[in-house]
């Protein structure tokens, strides 16, 4: 059962950022990273509560492969709704990952 998805404008803001950087230190690698969090937002669409949670009980997280990013997400079951509030470095502060 598959879900539609929602990037909250500031996670948008941070993947065009972080596609940049990686562009940016090599060509090409900001693609991979692009697939890679596609890849991960399309398993997450397709099984939305195989990730569990962390800080905050009504998001959940899920790493990115091969890039040290995670995409932090809330499940709006009735709507078959996923929100991503961000796509967040694991290196920067924990609380700025959780958006409404």
């Amino acid at each position: 059962m598959s879900y539609t998805y929602f990037l909250h404008p500031q996670a948008v803001e941070d993947y065009s950022e972080a596609y940049a950087w990686y562009e940016e230190r090599q060509a090409g690698l900001g693609e991979r990273f692009m697939k890679a969090v596609r890849f991960k937002i399309d398993e997450i669409v397709q099984h939305p509560e195989t990730y569990g949670s962390r800080g905050r009980k009504e998001f959940r997280e899920a790493m990115v492969d091969y890039f040290p990013y995670q995409i932090v997400y809330k499940i709006h079951k009735r709507k078959k709704l996923i929100h991503i509030s961000s796509i967040h470095h694991t290196k920067k502060h924990p609380r700025k990952k959780y958006r409404k």
